[in-house]
């Protein structure tokens, strides 16, 4: 009781934001908060300019951390929030005002237990960027190193555990009194969001992302990863190698440094499409301010507090979708979908193909520029009510990045379609990993495996046949008790197999096994 009357308070205060921007959409489907909402439409409601969207962000910048947050995770689900929004969210501002250089210093010199001045020889005290994680100052290590220092924003835990009780106790409420949406999976995205939260919060997590992705770039003369300074990175403090170059978006500053803006979106396109399908492990936070270009046209990213990871059959899965896409066999894309178990085998594959192509033929009839694969993906699950699809939130992160990556492939360079440009590594990847010679190869590996795992099979059987030969054939009550069932329900009519025939074939086969 004492725990209801608590998160009320705390979403009557949620509620007085929203209503304040116009923005209390989200909450309006929930039956058991519409009075809470009617008086705080009443009693709180401004006119708000913009897109319902874009008051939503503005709504959820001023409730701080959590909500910039929950923001970001919801810009990946079409699904609950509608397309248009999903997209107005994803261009969420996660900054907020910078705290101290007197709170930094305690926290730097609290994790790692000496002076700031040991571990920096300089340390710029304003800082370069202020997040609603996390903020960054600029420093010089030692042994004249510039680097980029990330420290965690006070209090910021605290104030998660708080919300998130909250949004665990709305999204339980919702799936109870709101059975049709629980194929949208609501605590199950809640707990998605906390692992991803909690994630970022260990700055050392956030390290060994930027680490792992760095290995796959090895040698990518086109692409990197700045390095990790594990002396004096922990839970709370990361420091990297500084970087300097120009934001992706700034399309007059690259062409004026001499380079190519079409090449310099090549080289994006070209890495994004590497971290999804050729390594499964990818940036989903790819906008602007992630992304610069060096002055010898190498792309740098950074920030790696949300990646996301797509597995080999996954990826397999989406390339089959996208080749079925660009192809025109709507028929195929269907097919995809019921064979990885997304949609229920009892929904129609004609259906599912009709709807299919509802959604790829608007788009693919625009201009090459204009098209949108993350649009097709997002108008994809959009759709999925329909079918009883369950939520693929790996795809969700995915569509997101994807949308963040065209934005900044038209910002640059507008009359490009950045996955034209990628076409020879979607080519290449479809041959190796969807034609005749990656078939065979699968079915190899996957016969091999099964071979592997035989001598340690022909083994336990064995142990099982020289148990059974020194201590005889023990039944557990209950199987003796279910034979005797079967054999009740036999007797008296015809069968062609009697009941005790699978015990008599299991006693002989481990027979055979301890003669040999």
């Amino acid at each position: 009781m004492i725990r209801t009357a608590r998160n009320l308070s705390r979403l009557f205060q949620i509620a007085r934001v929203l209503a304040r921007h116009d923005a209390l959409f989200p909450l309006e489907d929930v039956p058991a908060l519409r009075e809470l909402i009617g008086v705080a439409r009443a009693v709180y409601r401004r006119p708000a300019e913009g897109r319902p969207g874009q008051r939503l962000a503005r709504a959820f910048a001023e409730l701080g951390p959590t909500f910039i947050k929950l923001g970001q995770a919801l810009s990946t689900r079409p699904d609950l929030l509608g397309e248009e929004v999903a997209a107005d969210l994803t261009y969420l501002q996660d900054k907020l005002q910078p705290f101290s250089f007197a709170e930094a210093r305690a926290i730097i010199e609290g994790e790692f237990e000496q002076p700031l001045e040991s571990l920096y020889s300089s340390f710029d005290e304003t800082p370069v960027a202020a997040a609603s994680i996390a903020q960054v100052h600029f420093a010089v290590t030692p042994d004249g190193r510039p680097v980029a220092v990330k420290v965690l924003r006070p209090g910021v835990e605290q104030q998660f555990r708080r919300d998130i009780a909250l949004f665990y106790w709305l999204a339980r409420l919702i799936e109870r009194i709101q059975p049709h949406l629980r194929r949208l999976r609501p605590v199950d995205t809640i707990a998605t969001f906390e692992e991803s939260v909690n994630i970022e919060m260990d700055l050392r997590f956030e390290a060994a992302a930027a680490a792992e992705m760095s290995e796959n770039f090895e040698g990518d003369e086109t692409f990197r990863i700045p390095e990790i300074d594990w002396q004096r990175t922990s839970r709370s403090v990361m420091t990297q190698e500084r970087i300097t170059g120009i934001s992706l978006d700034e399309r007059e500053k690259i062409a004026a440094a001499g380079l190519d803006p079409v090449e310099v979106i090549t080289r994006a396109a070209n890495a994004f499409f590497n971290m999804v399908f050729r390594d499964g492990f990818f940036h989903a936070d790819l906008h602007p301010g992630n992304l610069f270009v060096q002055a010898d046209g190498v792309i740098v990213a950074v920030d790696f507090g949300i990646t996301g990871r797509v597995d080999h059959e996954t990826r397999r899965i989406l390339g089959e979708m996208l080749l079925g896409f660009l192809t025109g066999n709507y028929r195929r894309v269907a097919e995809v979908h019921f064979e990885a178990g997304w949609v229920p085998a009892d929904k129609s594959v004609d259906a599912f193909t009709q709807a299919a192509r509802s959604i790829a033929e608007p788009i693919f009839g625009k201009p090459i520029q204009e098209i949108s694969i993350a649009r097709l993906l997002g108008q994809l699950f959009a759709v999925t009510e329909t079918f009883s699809m369950e939520t693929q939130p790996q795809l969700l992160l995915l569509q997101k990045s994807m949308l963040l990556a065209e934005g900044v492939g038209r910002v640059l360079a507008p009359e490009i379609n950045m996955w034209e440009l990628a076409q020879p590594l979607i080519t290449d990847w479809m041959r190796s990993n969807l034609g005749p010679e990656a078939r065979i190869k699968a079915a190899v590996v996957g016969t091999a495996r099964s071979l592997e795992k035989l001598p340690s099979i022909l083994v336990q059987a064995e142990q099982a046949a020289r148990m059974i030969s020194s201590e005889g054939l023990k039944l557990h009550p209950d199987t003796v008790r279910e034979m005797a069932r079967q054999g009740a329900l036999t007797s008296g009519r015809r069968s062609l197999f009697p009941a005790w025939l699978p015990w008599a074939l299991v006693v002989a086969l481990l027979g055979i096994l301890v003669s040999r």
